[in-house]
């Protein structure tokens, strides 16, 4: 699974006009599967998410994960983050799963990260986003679980 996990100090999906998640502090997550994945990387990613150090301690240093500052996590599918661009200018996107084990995959994901953390907002899969962040930082981490 490709993930890019932004320190937000807030952000906010919406679809359709209509607000579908928001949160504080704590982090914005665009999520896309890969065809290999499984609920074994949905499991890896979750957990990566959850013990990543990129809040500040009391000295400034990256030292302390989601849980330990009790932020929000937003979740977001993005399959354009499969995107292949090494050959022409439009990107190429067989790279990232089908619908259905994207979906699949994605309802996974949700459901490890709600069992595990609150709280645990998300977009709608396959739905026409528009999402608003304030980036912290500006930290922006790009994560791959295999």
């Amino acid at each position: 699974m490709i993930a890019l996990v932004q320190r937000v100090s807030q952000a906010a999906v919406v679809v359709d006009g209509q607000t579908v998640g928001a949160i504080g502090a704590g982090l914005l997550v665009l999520v896309c599967a890969e065809p290999a994945d499984s609920a074994v990387q949905a499991t890896r990613l979750v957990d990566k998410l959850l013990k990543l150090r990129i809040f500040n301690d009391a000295q400034g240093k990256m030292n302390l994960s989601l849980a330990d500052v009790a932020g929000g996590l937003l979740i977001v599918s993005q399959f354009t983050l499969a995107a292949d661009t090494r050959s022409g200018n439009r990107p190429s996107f067989t790279g990232a799963a089908g619908a259905v084990q994207g979906k699949l995959l994605y309802d996974q994901v949700l459901a490890l990260a709600r069992e595990r953390h609150s709280p645990v907002a998300a977009g709608i899969f396959g739905a026409d986003m528009q999402v608003a962040l304030v980036n912290d930082g500006p930290v922006t981490v790009p994560l791959r679980v295999d």
